[in-house]
């Protein structure tokens, strides 16, 4: 891995609390499970996110778990600038860059939407306005 401050220099992973990252200019972070769900960064998260937004009565969807404690299941790198994290509720869908990471760090500030939610909804990835 090339060394930059967005780059870990050691990963550790406890399934039923977090992950912790030591990144390359020293400061360390940690990640709850829950965290880390919540702020996926996957498309079908995204637009949950923001129909939750901008409708408080959004209907969630069913959790493809029986357990009633979110815990990862499993994690892979991917090449050499992110994770995948698989959750005990199904959820895999989501590559957390190292970038993304330091910009939803917990430590660094309130974190209810996550970074890209704010862009063009999914039906619409070119912002050209609604279908015709």
């Amino acid at each position: 891995m090339p060394e930059t401050p967005d780059t870990p220099a050691r990963l550790d992973l406890k399934k039923d609390s977090g992950l912790t990252i030591r990144w390359q200019d020293g400061r360390e972070s940690f990640y709850p499970i829950e965290h880390l769900r919540r702020l996926s960064p996957s498309a079908d998260m995204r637009e949950l996110r923001r129909a939750m937004d901008s409708n408080p009565l959004t209907v969630l969807p069913a959790g493809g778990g029986a357990s009633p404690t979110l815990v990862a299941t499993d994690a892979e790198l991917v090449g050499n600038y992110a994770i995948r994290i698989t959750f005990s509720d199904g959820h895999s869908s989501g590559i957390y860059t190292w970038a993304y990471l330091r910009r939803i760090d917990p430590a660094m500030g309130d974190h209810d939407r996550a970074p890209g939610d704010e862009g063009p909804a999914h039906d619409n990835p070119l912002g050209l306005g609604g279908r015709r």
